[in-house]
């Protein structure tokens, strides 16, 4: 009952909650299926329950939010019926549609009690998020993009997203590096979520990482192991799947046993479903080349092999066909060199005759020419000898003649002489020595005659 404090009726606050408390209840008799976002499920695991926040935002704003309460049992038996039609848990973001009560707690306030969840109302907002990611893809003219790049010839050098401790990443590990024809690859990890809340976000950082580095990778590899179905909600996400459609390097993707493919497996270069798919799609890639280039070593090993073969039978042809010519032509050549050399002999024997008779003929000629040019020189070396004699001082000064001499130098002139010069004059038999008194071109006077005997003369 309220108190009467100064002339005014009080209520106590215990009293006002118990009366809110009394006429919800009365209000509100029965339960109610109510739509709303989940925007946060916040569930506690040591108790088993969870108090759901629940927003209305039909435009993106908020405009009614209450909280909830799902108690353990409700929560265990509402999850896995949503689990199985969905496939995915209940999570934080989704919209759903449930059964309430409406309840009032004088310590807890207003809350609504959840006991049922439509998993089939979530799973067709689901279809409408993914197909409506589809229809803004094909309008954006981009869901084909990553389809239409080229893979590169040997796909060896990958950017893998995935969980390091996932079984998927550990398969696709084993697949590549211990396939059976020792094709060598090089991939990295980069580390992402791939289920859950924060799985879009977690793989849009990875992406971007990759893009900054693409110039090191061919592919990028989203693999998934484990789950089934469950989780692939995230792949259906319009920011995640237009960053794989608009992606540089093509996008192989691995993340589950779907039956129907989420938006990243259709718009990414090529779905595989398993991690291990992966594998062997990339070792299929080598084989495809590795193939038709052995079938060429084939083929060019046995085109080499049979040049080879028709040389070697040509040079043998050629070889013997060689041997019966050069014998034909060695054959021939002593026939000819055999006539050839008895004509030489004949021929040089005639010859050696000929030049002996004409040499005879030439020497006999020779020699009567020589003794004619002899006798002839004879004969010009004996009048040479008369004249020679004949000019012999001796015999000029024999005739009567003299020199005079001044100095040892035969006096020409009357001119050359000086009064007082010593004269010396040769005759035949001695020496006649004068001293120059007077000289003139007429008359010289001799003033000392000296006879010296002719032995003197030398």
């Amino acid at each position: 009952m309220p108190e009467n404090i100064n002339n005014r009726q009080v209520f106590s606050l215990l009293e006002v909650t118990q009366s809110i408390e009394r006429t919800l209840s009365k209000r509100y008799t029965r339960s109610y299926w109510v739509k709303a976002e989940l925007a946060k499920i916040n569930h506690y695991p040591r108790s088993g329950h969870c108090y759901p926040d629940l927003v209305d935002k039909p435009d993106g704003t908020v405009v009614a939010k209450m909280r909830a309460n799902l108690w353990k049992d409700d929560y265990q038996r509402i999850n896995e019926v949503f689990l199985e039609v969905t496939k995915e848990p209940l999570k934080d973001g989704i919209n759903i549609l449930f059964n309430a009560r409406i309840n009032y707690h004088p310590i807890h306030g207003l809350a609504l009690q959840i006991l049922d969840i439509d998993p089939h109302y979530t799973l067709g907002d689901m279809i409408r998020e993914k197909l409506e990611t589809i229809r803004k893809l094909k309008e954006e003219e981009i869901f084909d993009r990553n389809k239409s790049l080229k893979l590169p010839l040997l796909p060896k050098r990958i950017a893998v997203i995935s969980v390091d401790t996932s079984k998927g990443y550990s398969d696709f590990r084993n697949k590549i590096d211990k396939n059976p024809f020792g094709y060598r690859f090089f991939y990295m990890l980069f580390p992402s979520l791939l289920q859950g809340d924060k799985a879009v976000n977690d793989m849009l950082k990875q992406l971007a990482r990759i893009r900054k580095v693409k110039a090191h990778f061919d592919v990028v590899a989203i693999i998934r192991g484990g789950g089934g179905d469950v989780g692939l909600n995230c792949y259906d996400n319009y920011k995640l799947a237009k960053e794989i459609a608009l992606f540089p390097l093509p996008v192989l993707t691995g993340i589950g046993h779907s039956t129907n493919e989420t938006v990243v497996q259709m718009v990414a270069y090529k779905n595989n479903i398993t991690p291990t798919d992966v594998a062997d799609y990339l070792i299929q890639q080598f084989h495809n080349y590795k193939v038709p280039l052995d079938e060429r070593e084939r083929k060019i090993i046995e085109f080499a092999q049979q040049i080879l073969k028709d040389q070697s039978n040509y040079l043998m042809t050629s070889g013997n066909s060689i041997i019966r010519e050069s014998k034909f032509i060695l054959d021939k050549s002593k026939q000819s060199l055999s006539g050839f050399q008895s004509s030489v002999r004949n021929n040089s024997a005639n010859i050696l005759q000929t030049n002996r008779t004409g040499l005879s003929q030439h020497t006999k000629m020779f020699t009567i020419q020589l003794k004619n040019l002899i006798r002839q020189k004879n004969s010009d070396l004996d009048q040479l000898e008369d004249h020679v004699r004949m000019l012999d001082p001796k015999n000029v000064l024999k005739r009567g003649y003299s020199i005079t001499s001044l100095n040892n130098k035969a006096i020409l002139s009357p001119d050359e002489v000086r009064k007082g010069d010593i004269l010396i004059t040769e005759l035949y038999s001695g020496k006649i020595k004068s001293i120059v008194e007077s000289s003139n071109k007429l008359q010289w006077k001799k003033r000392k005659h000296i006879k010296q005997p002719s032995k003197n003369l030398k």
